[in-house]
């Protein structure tokens, strides 16, 4: 019947063999032991077990324990609060990425118009008279004009990104 309690409570509780024996300062397989009735432990060590599970001594000698559906659901919510707990650190790395990818957005964007202000661009004054530089001239306008036209649409909406996926509190 001990071991069978032992084994019994020590689940309810949601303890491993190795948790239980840490708390115990024995080794796992002592523990084994005492849920298989190969041994069973000192009157010392008996109170020691009892203040690990939290259980009056008489309940660890007495008749078989039930589990019962409180600390079987104590077990279950304290193991979906931790899957809840990666869950939340997963999203929150998700939305630090996010996060600053869309400050690079920004920093690329921005670098792109610096780059055309010092670079003093004739966006509007080609010369296509030249045929040699026509068709250069035509394809760098274009995506000048791209540029111009979709770069203040992108930098909007990643400062907007960026707003939503700062770090709250």
């Amino acid at each position: 019947m001990l071991s069978e309690n032992i084994k019994a409570i020590r689940k309810s509780k949601g303890l491993s063999q190795q948790e239980l024996a840490v708390k115990l300062n024995v080794v796992r397989q002592t523990i084994s032991k005492w849920e298989q009735g190969l041994s069973v432990p000192d009157s010392d060590m008996l109170l020691s077990l009892s203040e690990a599970l939290a259980t009056p001594v008489s309940t660890l000698l007495g008749e078989t324990v039930v589990v019962s559906e409180a600390d079987a659901i104590k077990a279950i919510s304290e193991k979906l609060e931790i899957l809840n707990l990666q869950l939340a650190r997963r999203a929150a790395f998700r939305r630090a990425v996010l996060h600053w990818l869309l400050i690079a957005v920004c920093a690329f964007i921005l670098a792109g118009f610096a780059v055309l202000l010092t670079a003093n661009s004739p966006y509007l004054s080609w010369n296509y008279h030249d045929p040699e530089l026509a068709v250069a001239g035509t394809v760098l306008h274009a995506l000048e004009w791209l540029f111009i036209r979709l770069a203040p649409i992108a930098l909007a909406a990643a400062a907007v990104g960026i707003c939503l996926t700062r770090k709250k509190g």
